[in-house]
């Protein structure tokens, strides 16, 4: 399973049958046999759509005109089939009158055998004319499927039977026609929010975060309990639009089992999934679930079922007698209950659990491993130690110029290790996302590629170091300047590098606190490097109205600068304080995610 940019944006999920609002398209080839569009909710019962023919015989090759009508709708599916075998594949083939709004689609064998919609548009009224084929059975009915939206849809709406000259009465079908029956169990609402009670002892819990009440507005909480050979689960979180957990083999998204409570016009509907890839969702039948209850007080989203450990009979469910990652996720449902993408990423369990084994009380994260090491090692390379370096470079040559560390003069050997500390922290932490994704991320915006531009200008500024000229050379002041602006450049490129990485569903720290925090750092940072500024000035200043002008009017920088040495010292040892305050901030964040 996978999220990020995420997330959660979402999911596609594979049921026994297809969605027909489900792909707005209308290209629902799977949904030929049964005609039942797998949105998470049954049938209605009373269709509001009709079916016309402008005919009642017909004879091989003729073509019958077939109207559907009724109040706006937004899907529909039609199919002619034998009146007296209505499980019987599609007969006969369409001719379409306006491709704008319906297209043809080929169901088993028969070429052009249904019709379908193009698009979620609503409309009112569809035609389109039906070709008998020279095989075509005595008795032929029209067949309809309308989705009037997401959660409301009729199935196999009975249309007229059209059938040859001379035909016998057409023998009834062994089953209803219309498929506008309940197929879900009872639903009740919940009298009172879940608790803790239990977690660890009786019942596997998962709790973000950790150790947080299920009862208060800032927990997500999903907790299973076995009772004989079912699970009783549980589910809860902030959210007005849905909840969902999934099992995974892995932690990647697809291929796994999910549930999902949504939010639809203040009721919520419990539906299982099969998640697959990163697409749309297509919700499965409710049938698998029992015991169904839900609630929705205050912005928290609040559902509870019971599902068999084993349910060999349904496609895409897991047991849950294995082991398996969890994931929970939230997000937003429009009008409908059509869910949308997570905007963060899902909370994943950092191991594999058995649900129904030794009962455990676990946290999980939001934030992949490695993509917090990616973080991490970015905001020590940025935040500390290249702050570091480049400030005593530019200020303490005078200061420690006779002080020698290793044959070298300790402000360069000070710098050099701390720069070099630099460029390996974001070679390292540069190849994390990539491993984490197994390639580019379409899903980051402008992180990635600013984020190349700074791993190329840090390793072009090693390498131009490692040819600087000597300090006598004609080419000193032109490596000088090549030198200050390459790395000038690479510094505030890391910074906006940084503040679009905090917002990204992989890590996402806090907001807005992780924007002030990192606006803080800078302005600390800005704030020492005009005070060292204006430090400097002053000497330099100081020298001139003293020194007589007959004797030395220019007095060399150096020779000022370290006048200031105490100072400067106090000054670098408050801000190196400083940093690890705002480095230790934000590695807390990313520990919490």
């Amino acid at each position: 399973m996978e999220l990020p940019g995420l997330a959660f944006a979402v999911w596609m999920f594979i049921c026994f049958c297809a969605s027909v609002d489900g792909y707005p398209s209308g290209k629902i080839r799977e949904a030929c046999t049964s005609m039942i569009p797998c949105h998470g909710s049954s049938p209605q019962l009373s269709p509001e759509h009709t079916i016309t023919v402008n005919g009642t015989e017909f004879k091989p090759g003729d073509n019958i005109e077939v109207h559907l009508s009724g109040p706006d709708f937004e899907g529909f599916f039609i199919q002619a089939r034998d009146a007296e075998h209505l499980d019987s594949p599609a007969v006969g083939s369409f001719i379409l009158v306006d491709r704008r709004l319906s297209q043809l689609l080929t169901c088993g064998r028969t070429k052009n055998s249904a019709v379908s919609h193009t698009s979620k548009a609503k409309k009112k009224y569809i035609k389109v004319y039906w070709i008998a084929p020279g095989d075509a059975p005595k008795h032929v009915q029209f067949l309809a499927t309308v989705v009037k939206k997401y959660k409301i849809f009729w199935v196999k709406i009975p249309g007229p039977i059209v059938s040859q000259p001379n035909a016998l009465s057409p023998t009834p079908p062994l089953h209803a026609t219309s498929e506008a029956v309940s197929t879900s169990h009872p639903v009740s609402y919940l009298s009172k929010p879940f608790n803790a009670s239990g977690c660890g002892s009786m019942k596997f819990c998962i709790r973000n975060p950790s150790n947080c009440d299920p009862e208060s507005a800032s927990c997500f909480f999903l907790s299973f309990q076995q009772e004989k050979s079912s699970v009783f689960i549980e589910m809860s979180g902030p959210s007005e639009g849905y909840l969902a957990f999934a099992l995974s083999r892995d932690q990647w998204m697809g291929d796994d089992d999910a549930y999902l409570c949504v939010n639809e016009d203040h009721r919520v509907h419990v539906s299982p999934a099969y998640l697959k890839g990163r697409s749309r969702p297509v919700l499965d039948s409710e049938s698998a679930l029992e015991d169904v209850s839900w609630r929705l007080v205050d912005g928290v989203l609040q559902c509870s079922f019971r599902r068999s450990i084993r349910l060999p009979a349904y496609k895409g469910r897991f047991n849950l007698d294995a082991s398996y990652y969890i994931f929970l996720a939230d997000g937003e449902a429009s009008e409908g209950g059509l869910i949308h993408k997570h905007r963060r990423q899902p909370l994943i369990t950092n191991g594999i659990y058995n649900v129904t084994g030794l009962p455990h009380d676990i946290g999980g994260s939001r934030s992949p491993r490695l993509i917090k090491a990616h973080g991490a090692l970015m905001f020590i390379a940025w935040i500390t130690t290249v702050s570091i370096g480049v400030l005593v470079a530019r200020f303490f040559k005078p200061v420690w110029s006779h002080s020698f560390l290793f044959g070298k003069e300790m402000w360069f050997q000070v710098h050099r290790m701390l720069m070099l500390t630099t460029v390996t922290l974001t070679s390292i932490s540069f190849v994390l996302p990539f491993i984490y994704r197994g390639g580019w991320s379409q899903q980051a915006g402008f992180h990635p590629y600013l984020g190349c531009t700074v791993m190329a200008l840090t390793i072009f500024q090693a390498l131009m170091a490692g040819f600087r000229p000597s300090r006598h050379a004609p080419r000193r002041q032109l490596f000088n300047w090549f030198h200050w602006s390459t790395g000038t450049t690479a510094r505030i490129l890391a910074v906006v590098t940084m503040f679009l990485g905090m917002d990204l569903p992989a890590l996402d720290l806090p907001d807005p606190w992780d924007t002030y925090t990192m606006i803080g750092f800078v302005a600390w940072h800005v704030g020492i490097d005009v005070l060292l500024e204006i430090h400097s000035y002053c000497l330099v200043r100081k020298v001139e109205v003293i020194e007589d002008d007959r004797v030395q009017i220019l007095q060399s920088l150096t020779s000022a600068e370290a006048e200031g040495r105490l100072f400067k010292q106090i000054v670098l040892a408050i801000y190196i304080c400083g940093n690890v305050v705002f480095l230790i901030a934000f590695l807390a964040a990313i520990s919490q995610i």
